[in-house]
């Protein structure tokens, strides 16, 4: 049973109750003297952000770093940039690596699952944090709200940011409007097949910390799937009670046009089919197709009856392996 008022099971309300908590819980002071000799690693996957990416570096090595001494690491994963991403972030202290040159030898895979993949296996730290790089108006509480459980709880495996997010137009703005994917995609999906992490508030959410232990035993998946499966793969390696969300305040970054958010979720239904296929909840002869035919105003006209021009795209996704196992085979065939 559950709570008649809110509507959710007796085992989401208890979760939520306990592992819920407020970034300014937790003073950058307090949890350096917690990390008891663990390294911490902040990872920012990024593409073309060069107008943004600096000040988050700095304000995370102004912080963190040089006042504070809880972040030890901090990495720019450049994902194929084709603006100064890389040197921007540089000059603000990051170490950038390439997400090809941390795949090399590896079959190319798109988009941010990879990044975060590569980000995972360039930093060294016991606990890794992901931050996106287009933020606006950053804040150190983002790391810190994020790493406060996993330093006071060992309890605590991975913990998820959630927010306000204003949706910003050119007449007004909608208070909480700036998460139009998760509730039109990802909320149901999770609510109809995993009820379990039905008490997420922002399932999506690209700022999200963990165990180095825990990341390393799941794959990544290449596209915009890739906090879905995330999820989904974490209740099945730790269960419920080890995963965690913590309110950060309020998230401004760019958004997307509702054309892209077609494609995010066209990702995000394809990696919920695997994951829903590999438990045997659904039987097929063959994989969903992975083409997403939109249409949209312009001069290319495919067809003269419809008079719109006819987008294709390819929202297939792939898997980088677990790091773990990753690592575990390249040790094999050095040995070998």
């Amino acid at each position: 049973m559950g709570d008649a008022r809110t509507g959710i099971t007796a085992t989401v309300e208890d979760w939520a109750a306990r592992r819920t908590a407020s970034a300014g819980r937790w003073t950058p002071w307090e949890l350096a003297m917690a990390k008891q000799g663990r390294r911490v690693s902040v990872v920012l996957p990024a593409r073309n952000e060069e107008a943004t990416v600096g000040a988050i570096v700095g304000s995370i090595r102004d912080h963190l770093v040089d006042r504070v001494p809880l972040v030890d690491d901090v990495v720019v994963v450049d994902s194929r940039s084709h603006d100064a991403t890389a040197a921007v972030a540089t000059a603000a202290g990051a170490r950038v690596v390439s997400q090809d040159e941390m795949t090399r030898g590896l079959p190319r895979l798109e988009g941010k699952g990879d990044a975060l993949w590569a980000g995972l296996a360039a930093s060294d730290g016991d606990l890794v944090a992901f931050v996106d790089a287009d933020l606006r108006e950053f804040q150190p509480a983002f790391v810190t709200g994020l790493l406060g459980p996993l330093l006071t709880d060992d309890s605590v495996s991975f913990v998820k940011g959630f927010y306000h997010r204003p949706l910003v137009r050119s007449s007004d703005v909608e208070a909480d409007a700036g998460g139009r994917v998760t509730e039109i995609m990802a909320r149901p999906l999770f609510n109809l097949f995993w009820p379990d992490l039905a008490g997420f508030v922002q399932p999506l959410a690209g700022e999200y910390a963990a165990r180095r232990a825990v990341l390393e035993q799941i794959p990544f998946v290449s596209g915009y799937g890739v906090e879905t499966a995330m999820l989904i793969d974490l209740l099945d390696v730790c269960g419920l009670d080890a995963l965690a969300q913590v309110d950060l305040g309020e998230r401004r970054h760019r958004h997307q046009s509702t054309e892209a958010l077609g494609r995010m979720s066209a990702q995000i239904l394809l990696t919920a089919w695997s994951r829903l296929y590999r438990k045997g909840w659904v039987i097929s002869q063959r994989p969903p197709g992975s083409l997403l035919t939109q249409f949209r105003r312009g001069d290319a006209v495919a067809l003269s009856s419809l008079e719109r021009e006819i987008v294709v795209s390819d929202v297939s996704v792939q898997e980088r392996p677990p790091l773990g196992r990753h690592r575990n085979a390249l040790a094999v065939a050095a040995a070998g």
